[in-house]
């Protein structure tokens, strides 16, 4: 019997030379292998070419990733992206019909980032598409020309709703301290989404779905980075961990049940 869930790790696609490439981020992976004791698998950004329900079959929780490159508009409504914007049609083209799935199956979800507004997108929400040229709302842009701690540094502290999943996560804490590394964010929340944190400006920075058949939840930040030096960050992970075996558990039920019935 299997010990360990597998987790599934979106990959961005990307050209290395001339190869058409599939990567994460290690920090991803170390995150789930270490902070949810889990096994991780990457999942390369083929769309269709891969069929979803084999997926889902295989995988006990999916990681949705952050990413440089941005969900493009016409998937909810939004107006064509300035010049120079990147994108990723083959990811676009993976995760949000493969997110709006294990929503639906109940499989375990953790969005980050990227994967968080592909959350707000999938549940029918709109994206500002630059955050930082928003009246009333700061600049949740990092330098790019720091060091990667500066980059990652806790960079403003965010509300956490009373009695939602994030702060039990945080053991009761009204505010928690995050890092800032967005240049999209959350224009109109999608359905079903219930706000799980803001931002001092509010910005919506986390989400849970309602009524999910699974752990499901988005944070806007990279709770990945350095996990382990933040109670928040692995709580995060610790509790998607935890749903990752109980649907591993109900998976090998189901099988033993078939078995017998045969």
């Amino acid at each position: 019997m299997q010990n360990k869930p597998t987790v599934g790790i979106t990959a961005d696609s990307i050209m290395i030379g001339a190869h058409p490439s599939h990567v994460t981020g290690e920090k991803y992976i170390a995150a789930i292998v270490e902070g949810s004791n889990a096994l991780a698998v990457v999942l390369p950004a083929l769309g269709k070419r891969q069929c979803f329900t084999d997926i889902l079959s295989l995988v006990d929780g999916l990681l949705f990733t952050g990413s440089h490159s941005n969900v493009e508009p016409h998937h909810y409504g939004g107006e064509p992206s300035a010049p120079g914007t990147l994108h990723d049609r083959a990811r676009d083209a993976t995760t949000l019909p493969l997110m709006r799935a294990a929503i639906e199956t109940g499989v375990p979800v953790l969005a980050i980032c990227r994967g968080f507004q592909e959350m707000n997108v999938v549940s029918g929400g709109t994206l500002h598409q630059n955050v930082h040229a928003v009246d009333g709302l700061r600049d949740h842009r990092e330098n790019r020309d720091d060091e990667l701690a500066l980059q990652y540094a806790p960079s403003h502290s965010i509300r956490l709703t009373q009695g939602g999943l994030l702060q039990r996560l945080a053991s009761g804490a009204n505010e928690a301290r995050v890092n800032s590394l967005h240049g999209q964010g959350v224009e109109r929340l999608g359905a079903g989404l219930i706000v799980e944190a803001v931002a001092p400006d509010g910005l919506v920075e986390a989400v849970s779905v309602k009524d999910s058949r699974a752990f499901a939840l988005g944070v806007q930040w990279h709770p990945e980075w350095k996990y382990a030096e933040d109670a928040l960050s692995t709580a995060i992970f610790q509790a998607f961990g935890a749903a990752c075996r109980e649907r591993m558990r109900f998976k090998a039920g189901l099988a033993a049940a078939s078995a017998a019935a045969t």
